[in-house]
């Protein structure tokens, strides 16, 4: 996703989670409270998560450990525009994503 759609998803998402719990609190038609508190949070979620997809754990080596295989896979990366290589682990199927230098 966009970082920009991540953002709108995220912002919106948050206030619908505020505007939901006020009309809650205030007891202003709470079913719809409640609705806009599903909408957004779940909004909130999805701008989270998606975030964290393609991210590689900040204390991995530039290069896979032992026994990973470089595949022929190769993509440009849609959020940072960075050429990236697909390594796998033979033995758990696991991928992981590098970028190619």
């Amino acid at each position: 996703m966009m970082p920009v759609l991540r953002a709108i998803l995220g912002v919106g998402g948050a206030a619908l989670l505020v505007l939901g719990l006020g009309s809650v609190v205030a007891n202003a038609q709470p079913e719809l409270g409640l609705y806009m508190i599903g909408i957004g949070g779940a909004g909130v979620l999805i701008a989270f998560f998606e975030r964290m997809r393609y991210r590689r754990d900040a204390s991995a080596a530039d290069a896979p450990a032992t026994g990973w295989r470089r595949t022929d896979e190769v993509f440009m990366d849609p959020t940072t525009g960075v050429r990236t290589r697909v390594w796998v682990d033979p033995g758990t199927g696991q991928r992981d994503y590098r970028p190619e230098g």
